[in-house]
């Protein structure tokens, strides 16, 4: 049996930044590896030492192209044909997970797909954080470690000491996870209501609660080209809030999304780095969760309780 010493953590392409500031927290540097490429394009990942009898971390969030999935599928695999005692997958963020249910007839349900292919991976865990839906946890057959970033947001909303302080849903189905968050800073909430007639287009938009004289913050698991956002913080001040913010743990940022953040009336921006920023805003503040990420594999290692974590248990 592998001893506690024998973690060893590896980063795909796309993560590198984050995976090596998560192995500085955890105290080691990161593993060698490397992703060679032929001609046409395919990828051969390949590591630059032993992880034989070793508890094996690999992290790589994926979003589109399908490489960044495909080359933690082919790392996972190499990890179990090389030995490795316990492959855990790390993805900070999980690609895929919006289509988790069949909203309309003959459509895919892409996250079970996606679960599917990395339990057939040979993985024996995942970790990740806000996934988009808790109850894609439901389609693995292994552990599913899904952490929370309020227990970094928070500190830094309480941080700005904000008289009147109101938590705002952008739409309705992020009203269980906005209203964990706001129970955390002892304020009320109020929701927007939006209606879509195709995706990351908004037709209209209306918010159920009284924001008058409120310091609003958004609060939601993604943010993707910011048109959301920007209306909701549009329509929030016109009823007469004193400001508004948004907290976003996974920065998606595609389409025109720095454009709508710069232009909107939003104060402040506040994400994670589970996904790099492709430019820098003024109005962005990046909070990282690599201490978080770093704790959570050590407790994996140490066979200790990764709920503790959790503000909820604190």
């Amino acid at each position: 049996m592998a001893s506690i010493n024998t973690v060893k953590i590896f980063s795909g392409s796309f993560s590198t930044h984050l995976a090596e500031q998560i192995a500085k927290e955890y105290g080691r540097p990161l593993g060698g590896y490397t992703c060679r490429q032929f001609s046409d394009g395919e990828i051969s990942p390949a590591y630059d030492e032993s992880v034989r009898g070793c508890d094996v971390f690999l992290i790589q969030s994926t979003p589109p192209p399908g490489d960044n999935l495909l080359e933690l599928l082919l790392m996972a695999d190499a990890a179990r044909r090389a030995s490795a005692h316990n492959v855990t997958l790390v993805l900070p963020y999980f690609g895929y997970a919006r289509q988790d249910r069949k909203d309309k007839p003959r459509v895919s349900i892409a996250a079970k797909l996606i679960a599917n292919l990395l339990t057939a991976s040979g993985a024996d865990r995942l970790m990740t954080i806000d996934l988009h839906a808790g109850q894609i946890q439901g389609f693995f057959d292994f552990p599913v470690d899904n952490l929370e970033a309020i227990s970094i947001f928070v500190p830094y909303v309480e941080s700005l000491k904000l008289e009147n302080l109101l938590i705002a849903s952008p739409d309705v189905g992020g009203a269980a996870r906005v209203r964990n968050f706001a129970k955390f800073l002892n304020a009320d909430m109020v929701i927007c209501d939006k209606y879509r007639k195709r995706a990351n287009e908004i037709a209209s938009m209306q918010v159920i609660g009284d924001v008058e004289g409120a310091n609003v913050v958004l609060f939601d698991d993604m943010i993707d080209t910011g048109g959301t956002l920007c209306k909701a913080a549009e329509i929030i001040l016109e009823k007469g809030a004193k400001s508004v913010r948004a907290v976003c743990t996974h920065a998606l940022m595609s389409g025109k999304a720095y454009e709508n953040i710069e232009n909107s009336a939003l104060e402040e921006l506040i994400v994670t780095d589970s996904m790099p920023l492709r430019h820098e805003s003024k109005k962005i503040k990046v909070i990282s969760v690599a201490p978080l990420f770093a704790k959570a594999i050590g407790r994996i290692r140490d066979h200790e309780s990764v709920s503790s974590l959790f503000l909820n248990n604190q």
